[in-house]
């Protein structure tokens, strides 16, 4: 862009914990499918349990390997675990590692948003991907005065 700002809309994405994520997803559905199949004596309830069992954690995995944070012109949306949210770059105060293993967001409102798309066992990525937000965030909250 011409006037300096990182080009959007920019994805951030944990690596580490997203290839672990989907390497076991992958892991427990071949597993399911020859327990389902190899296994004698199943009956088809217990077999049916099995499918089932291995499918939901396949995409407790999936989930797990799909957080994220996507800014773009207007905000960014947070994909962690469970829920997905919505901010606007004027909702979010600061960025910074507090306590937990990933970013956190000083939200407006008083609220803090885990932002699990950047994780700190990604290392000096995780660390350069925190201040690239943070400078996002700071460039497209900048106003004339600073109250």
């Amino acid at each position: 862009m011409t006037d300096g700002r990182a080009p959007l809309p920019l994805t951030f994405r944990p690596r580490l914990a997203r290839q672990v994520s989907l390497a076991v997803a992958l892991l427990v559905l071949v597993g399911t499918a020859l327990v389902v199949v190899l296994v004698p004596g199943l009956n088809a309830g217990d077999r049916a349990g099995f499918l089932l069992f291995g499918v939901a954690l396949a995409w407790f995995c999936w989930r797990e390997a799909s957080v994220r944070l996507v800014a773009d012109e207007d905000g960014a949306t947070v994909r962690n675990l469970i829920v997905t949210t919505r901010l606007q770059w004027a909702d979010v105060v600061a960025v910074r590692f507090g306590e937990r293993p990933w970013v956190q967001l000083d939200l407006a409102n008083g609220e803090t948003l885990a932002v699990m798309g950047i994780q700190r066992a990604d290392g000096a990525s995780a660390q350069e991907q925190a201040r690239l937000l943070a400078t996002l965030v700071a460039e497209r909250t900048r106003t004339d005065r600073d109250d």
